[in-house]
């Protein structure tokens, strides 16, 4: 066979190749990338996404309900402190566990009220969970007192809108105002006579009461 005839045998031969054929073969062949979505970054996009902008370690399930876990020092694990109905007992809940592992170190939702919190016994995930679900007990109690004394305070301002205005009267004491005895004493030295004796607790609606004021003395 000559050389012509052997070339015309090769391009027939890879003309006739199916593409498959033609992938399979490494020579020859590349990966064709599938047009597929872009990979998902890795981490835990569902907690970035409830989770609560401004306590810590709290976020929201699907329901309205507020979860809450923190993640022990120097540790990738992390403890689970319960299911709350509102994000601030869930945000109580990160305080405690906070305290039992940091102490006074820890960076607390409510720094006020830490001295309000159950103390865990030991930084053991056991008692901090304990710990933590004594948080709904306190929570309820503080809720139920501040309603009470709302209800008390708007009770008080409903009464004292109805309580009609008492008038003011105000007594004016002319002897006191003028300084009667010492003006009838300037009177009568004025006039070079002894000034009148004043009744005490004088009464001037009875008409049975009177008193005769010599001013001028007869010759």
């Amino acid at each position: 066979m000559d050389l012509g005839q052997e070339y015309s045998t090769i391009s027939s031969s890879s003309n006739n190749q199916s593409p498959s054929q033609v992938s399979s073969n490494g020579s020859t062949s590349s990966h064709v990338q599938s047009p597929s979505q872009p990979k998902r970054r890795a981490g835990r996009k569902k907690f970035r996404e409830t989770r609560h902008p401004i306590y810590r370690g709290v976020r929201q399930r699907n329901g309205g309900k507020w979860v809450c876990e923190v993640r022990e020092p120097y540790k990738k694990s992390r403890i689970w402190l319960g299911t709350f109905s509102c994000p601030e007992m869930a945000a109580w809940a990160h305080d405690v566990a906070a305290l039992a592992m940091r102490g006074r170190a820890a960076t607390l939702n409510f720094p006020d009220s830490a001295w309000l919190l159950p103390q865990a016994e030991s930084s053991l995930p056991k008692d901090i969970q304990r710990a933590a679900a004594k948080v709904a007990d306190v929570f309820r109690n503080i809720k139920s007192s501040s309603i009470i004394e709302m209800s008390k305070f708007t009770s008080s301002n409903r009464i004292s809108e109805h309580e009609p205005e008492t008038e003011h009267h105000v007594f004016l004491d002319d002897e006191e105002l003028f300084n009667m005895p010492g003006l009838l004493a300037n009177m009568a030295e004025g006039l070079l006579i002894p000034p009148p004796g004043m009744q005490n607790e004088f009464n001037w609606d009875e008409v049975g009461c009177h008193m005769d004021l010599s001013l001028w003395s007869e010759e």
